[in-house]
This record gives C-alpha cells, structure tokens and sequence, in this order.
C-alpha cells in the first residue's frame, strides 16, 4: 500500500477510507456521548475524530488539485461562524468536522465531472447534485459520526438555498438545519477564493461582497452577518492555511 503524507506533520497514514470508517464504527462502540467530552479518554476520542474527519476531507480535495485543502477552509471558516453566532465549543466543534465531510459524497462522482473545464452539461448537472445524498449515506453508518447530532444533516443539505431553490430537497429557511446553513455559506466563500477554470479568484473583500449580495436568497441572512462581524478572524485563518499550503500538498497520492 502506497503512502500519503499530511500538509502539516508530514506524517504517513494508511489511505483506505471506507474500510478505515467500518473499523472506526467498531472500535468506538460504546463511544461515549460527545456532549460530555471532559475526560483525557473522551477528548483523545474527540481529537480522533477531527483527525479521521479532516484526512477523509484531504482524500476528496486530492480528487481534483484545484480544490486542495478546500474542507479544511470550510471546516475553519464554519467553525468560525458558529463561534460568532453563540454556538457552544461542542457544537462548534460539531461544524468544524461537519465542514471536513461536506464533500465526502464527491467520492461517488466521476473525475472527468469534477475536473471538468467548463459548463456541465444537463446529466453531469444531476451527477453533482448526488454528492449530498451520497456523503450522507457514507457517514451514516459510522456511529462515531452518528453520535454527534446534526453532522449527517448537515452534509445532505449544505447545498440547499434560503429562497428553497437549492437541492437536494428544495428546503428553504428555518427548515434546513442552521448548521448546514453555516457550511453553506463557509462553502461558498472558500470556493471564491479559490481559482476555478472557469473564473480568476476573488479577493476575499469580493468574496464578502457577494455574500452580502446573496444574502436572503442563497444564503441565511443572520449567516452572513456573523461573516461580516468576525471578517478579520476568518481572514487571518484563511491566510495561516495558505501558507501553511506552501508545504507539500494535502495528498499527493491515493492507492
């Protein structure tokens, strides 16, 4: 088996990450409830998590080069978010490894539709729009994942809009979960800072912009405010994980 190295501590881990998740759901059981994570044993199982949750993240952006370390900018910037808006460490904690899983369900959608440079087309489309149905039933299973309330929700409808415009269900307001509300949003501004084939990168002031701009309709506008009350914060934590990108990258291979 070949070999991938983290961005940070350069560390090899082992690369299967399905079968890794089956052998996670049995050595946890009982895992002990995430709301009550004061003991060194519980925090280890919390660290853990965040570890498996942030390297399945890194195996889902090594898919397509132009998105590296993307989960782990949504994971930041949720996490961020959450803070701002009120949330508890524990359910701050929960967005931040909700932000690495987001895009798990991309593991079940084709190379040639991720990498693509270009418009998709009507089919390829409906293969993108699988990914949050696909990522839910992945993480599913997991009782680790399971145990911490919200986070398969979150993945199945991080790409529902506030106006009820998005998929996979049409869901608007109140009625998507507020965390997948946040992933959301924290989604949307890491892509525009990122080049795309078909568009430069936004400066990060652009990317507010067309936060604010959407505000109401793609995106919860109580989200967006608490953007904007912690801008300075989510800038500089963007920044540190571009430089630390100037490392080797996330993954360099798979298999």
């Amino acid at each position: 088996m070949k070999q991938l190295y983290h961005v940070r501590s350069k560390t090899p881990v082992a690369y299967k990450p399905l079968h890794a998740a089956k052998q996670l759901q049995g050595a946890c059981c009982p895992l002990p409830s995430a709301e009550h994570c004061t003991t060194a044993c519980d925090e280890a199982v919390s660290r853990s998590l965040h570890q498996f949750a942030e390297s399945l993240g890194n195996a889902i952006d090594a898919k397509d080069p132009r998105t590296s370390c993307h989960s782990e900018e949504v994971a930041i910037i949720a996490q961020a978010i959450g803070q701002t808006l009120g949330m508890t460490c524990h359910e701050s904690d929960i967005l931040h490894i909700a932000g690495h899983l987001h895009d798990i369900g991309k593991i079940g959608v084709p190379d040639r539709v991720l990498q693509k440079e270009g418009p998709l087309n009507e089919e390829e489309m409906r293969l993108i729009k699988m990914h949050p149905s696909i990522g839910a039933n992945i993480v599913q299973p997991v009782q680790a994942f399971s145990n911490m309330t919200g986070i398969q929700a979150m993945i199945l409808h991080h790409h529902e809009r506030y106006d009820g415009k998005g998929y996979p269900f049409g869901l608007g307001g109140n009625a998507i979960p507020r965390g997948a509300r946040i992933i959301a949003a924290a989604d949307s501004l890491s892509a525009m800072l990122q080049d795309r084939p078909y568009r430069a990168s936004m400066t990060f002031d652009q990317a507010l912009e067309e936060l604010q701009r959407c505000s109401g309709t793609q995106f919860d506008p109580l989200v967006v405010q608490a953007v904007l009350a912690a801008r300075q914060h989510i800038h500089d934590l963007v920044l540190m994980l571009k430089d630390s990108e100037q490392a080797p990258p996330c993954l360099t291979s798979l298999l």
